[in-house]
């Protein structure tokens, strides 16, 4: 299959206007950031020294944002569109449903990077000025700011061929985003036994665990496309708009 950049990106830059001024979507990508950051924020400044983070890894849970926040925002792809009644004109077209789909996931996945990274900067920002030197010495691990950057993409992506999937068999925009966020428990859950040190592998176990899960997601990411281009039934979404 050839892929046109052109129709692409302008199905990106009109789901991009159309995020902009859903007011809901603008509001959960500003809470679940304050969620995933506030408290752990308030626990580092509040410690006079880092024995207390000795066996926690903070930063971790600002995983929980590339993780929740692209699927409030992509479980609303297609079931949004179906409500609004502006699917249907949009599925008459002759763009393919792999090409459709992917401009949907590139309008959902750059805004929550961007987020995702902004609240990850500001967050570090704040502990390096006005944590206790110690404190900030031990959250800023480089192992941690490492998973931090290259797993923030790969959990991004598959949150969102998740709740894309889960949107072009949902009927309501709510229904779709409460059943990605049960899909999403899992990820969530590995996320907080890691950062809670739950889960305490050895440095090479843990090198070799990073990189199995990082090569997974990046297959998952890959056939998350395939499976969810597979679902996604034109004749049948138009004919349950009409």
């Amino acid at each position: 299959m050839t892929m046109h950049r052109r129709r692409v990106w302008a199905i990106v830059r009109k789901e991009s206007r159309e995020y902009r001024r859903n007011r809901s979507i603008v509001v959960t990508m500003a809470i679940i950031p304050l969620l995933f950051s506030v408290q752990p924020l308030v626990a580092v400044l509040s410690l006079a020294h880092s024995e207390a983070l000795a066996h926690e890894h903070v930063l971790l849970y600002m995983l929980g944002i590339p993780t929740l926040v692209p699927l409030f925002v992509a479980a609303y792809a297609v079931a949004g569109e179906r409500a609004q009644g502006s699917l249907e004109p949009v599925l008459t077209t002759p763009i393919p449903r792999e090409e459709f789909l992917l401009a949907k996931a590139v309008a959902a996945f750059v805004p929550s990077l961007i987020v995702s990274y902004a609240v990850f900067a500001v967050f570090l920002g704040i502990v390096a000025v006005f944590a206790h030197p110690g404190v900030a010495a031990d959250v800023m691990q480089g192992s941690d700011l490492l998973v931090q950057v290259v797993f923030t993409p790969l959990l991004a992506g598959w949150s969102i061929w998740v709740a894309i999937g889960v949107s072009t068999r949902a009927t309501d925009v709510r229904v779709a985003q409460q059943l990605s966020l049960l899909a999403s428990i899992p990820t969530v859950l590995v996320i907080v036994l890691f950062a809670l040190n739950v889960i305490a592998p050895s440095v090479s176990l843990a090198v070799t665990i990073a990189t199995g899960a990082a090569a997974l997601l990046v297959m998952l990411n890959l056939a998350g496309w395939r499976v969810t281009s597979r679902l996604f039934d034109r004749e049948r979404l138009i004919t349950s708009t009409r």
